[in-house]
């Protein structure tokens, strides 16, 4: 009789399974109706129909208007467009940008780009835990800064940054702040009229949505130029014929999201501590990364002592467990990640990491399972390499 290997996917910062009733939301929108959201027949008027309705759907997830959800091919060019666009609007008030060490590349290598041409970028850096000071933020504030650009909580440490303190002295200083809120999204509550940022990115994937679609949130006024110029799409700041069946599925996705917040993120912070004092006791020479407090339910980045973290993603897969060593977007680089590094963090340390994210289809079964096969397979690492 075969064994059937218990499976657990514990890498959803990188990506989440599609909900079923996302699947079911978007099915129709395929085949039967597949109009383009721009024709004036009635075909068109159906996919233009659904599209405003999950541009609704997406609004109040994140507590502000309809009108001011941009939809996107995801938190990438949503990214792009705030950062790229919003410099070259406000280019002539000044050429000064900050931003954080710890930010994804799909802010850093924006910002770089830009200090090719002619801006200036203030990375701000962080402390062990990854955290930004908000002080420092002030301090770095200037006549000619026309843009802050900085993610609410980390993809890789899971920590979370002190967004309201920043959208507060950004707003006293009359500064637009861009948030990739990307890893928040469907784990923290997102309510704009509270946190008052002038740019918001989101990206359907992580929270269980289809991959292909994503949005900027633009406070009224906030006006980038944009990035892809054509047709007359998306208020004339992203053209290209709007992916309906994906932007369909973020709507209902964002529905999910902010119906399951309340009970989904207490359960997997259960989850989440329960995994990270079973490690505590079974494995000597682990270290928790990130903040011990500020950091997203679901997210535990862990180094051990004497194991390089890429063997240990690739020994764990082998037993049927799936994490990472960081970013989707960066695997394979030889190099550390920037984040923990950026954190003081030694390179042997950072290079034995690695991250667990959970995700509404993991249990306390699997918890157990990655706590079974954990420790094995760190004794096995360590032999080898001693």
């Amino acid at each position: 009789m075969t064994t059937v290997m218990h499976l657990v996917y514990a890498d959803h910062n990188a990506t989440t399974p599609v909900h079923p009733e996302v699947a079911a939301a978007m099915s129709p929108f395929f085949a039967e109706n597949f109009g383009n959201a721009l024709s004036l027949h009635q075909f068109g008027q159906h996919a233009r129909a659904a599209v405003e309705k999950a541009r609704a759907q997406c609004a109040a997830l994140l507590g502000c208007k309809p009108g001011q959800i941009l939809f996107t091919s995801g938190a990438s060019e949503s990214n792009n467009l705030a950062v790229k666009g919003l410099a070259w609007a406000r280019q002539d008030k000044g050429r000064h940008i900050i931003s954080s060490t710890v930010e994804h590349s799909a802010v850093l290598n924006p910002c770089k780009w830009l200090a090719t041409q002619g801006f200036e970028v203030t990375f701000l850096p962080v402390d062990a835990t990854g955290r930004l000071d908000p002080q420092d933020l002030k301090a770095a504030i200037r006549p000619d800064t026309i843009l802050i650009s900085i993610m609410w909580a980390n993809n890789e440490l899971g920590t979370v940054e002190p967004m309201p303190e920043i959208a507060a002295l950004a707003n006293e200083a009359g500064v637009p702040l861009h948030t990739d809120a990307v890893q928040a999204v469907g784990k923290l509550p997102l309510n704009i009229e509270e946190v008052k940022v002038q740019a918001l990115s989101i990206s359907s994937h992580k929270f269980y949505g289809p991959k292909g679609a994503g949005l900027l949130y633009l406070e009224k006024g906030t006006i980038p130029v944009p990035l892809i110029h054509g047709g007359t799409h998306e208020r004339g700041l992203r053209a290209g014929t709007e992916n309906v069946p994906g932007i369909v599925g973020m709507g209902k996705a964002a529905e999910l999201a902010l119906r399951e917040l309340a009970t989904e993120t207490p359960r997997l912070r259960v989850l989440t501590d329960r995994l990270w004092k079973g490690i505590q006791e079974r494995i000597e020479g682990a270290h928790l990364n990130g903040h011990p407090r500020e950091r997203l339910c679901n997210t535990l980045n862990v180094s051990f002592d004497g194991v390089e973290g890429e063997a240990l993603v690739v020994h764990l897969d082998l037993e049927g467990v799936a994490v990472s060593t960081g970013a989707a977007c960066s695997s394979g680089a030889v190099d550390p990640s920037h984040a923990l590094m950026a954190t003081g963090m030694p390179r042997e340390r950072a290079n034995s990491s690695i991250r667990i994210s959970l995700g509404r289809t993991d249990t306390g079964a699997d918890v157990e399972r990655i706590l079974e096969v954990l420790p094995a397979v760190v004794k096995k690492l360590r032999a080898i390499l001693a």
